[in-house]
């Protein structure tokens, strides 16, 4: 009923919202039952799966996030504006810094 080996990560980026939302649900309730196993007494085997159905959980949810954060910077693709986690991280001071185009524009005094 439940997977025991490791899921690969490039399967799971294949796979459409519903079945990964499905699938985190499917973890969910196995870690669910291992849990229970563990303060029970379960077998040994059984509480070394813990930590794979935790990775699996996380990498799922990692892929979720990483495809909401994809068609985000879809729908932003040729807006004036960007929300600030889609704008690059780089430095304080490197943000603040003038454009290229800014930079090579002359003053009225200059001109």
């Amino acid at each position: 009923m439940f997977i025991r080996t490791r899921i690969k990560v490039h399967e799971l980026r294949e796979k459409s919202k519903s079945d990964l939302s499905a699938q985190l649900q499917h973890f969910k309730a196995e870690i669910a039952l291992l849990r229970v196993a563990k303060i029970t007494g379960g077998a040994p085997n059984e509480l070394s799966k813990i930590k794979v159905v935790r990775k699996s959980i996380v990498q799922v949810l990692t892929v979720i996030s990483q495809k909401q954060k994809l068609a985000l910077r879809e729908a932003y693709k040729n807006k004036k504006f960007l929300p600030l986690d889609l704008r690059p991280k780089k430095t304080r001071a490197i943000r603040r810094r003038l454009t290229k185009h800014q930079a090579s524009l002359y003053t009225e005094r200059e001109k």
